[in-house]
């Protein structure tokens, strides 16, 4: 009985909490908070992302140099290519999250 009367409670309090459209835009500034805050998860995302699998690639290089030291001019290349496209996507990231930071 107590978790049906804590649903009601949550779901028609909100109303009593709604304000006009207007007043809420003139608050809160428009959708600039918003772009402010998915501009800095974005980024904040893409950094992460971007390091952990620079790092991954970084130390499975490594690991293989050192079970396989002949294999160097064989692996050498492909990585260089792979940390070029995790850096590009990065790069994307960053430039996406500039033109949206413009709208702020």
């Amino acid at each position: 009985m107590k978790k049906a009367t804590f649903v009601t409670a949550l779901l028609f309090s909100a109303q009593a909490f709604a304000q006009e459209a207007g007043h809420a835009a003139a608050a809160v500034g428009g959708d600039k908070g918003w772009y402010a805050i998915a501009v800095g998860i974005m980024l904040g995302l893409g950094v992460f992302g971007a390091t952990m699998g620079q790092g991954r690639v970084g130390a499975s290089a490594m690991e293989g140099l050192a079970r396989n030291p002949q294999a160097r001019n064989a692996m050498f290349v492909p990585m260089i290519v792979v940390l070029a496209l995790i850096e590009s996507l990065f790069i994307l990231t960053w430039l996406i999250g500039q033109g949206l930071a413009g709208k702020i």
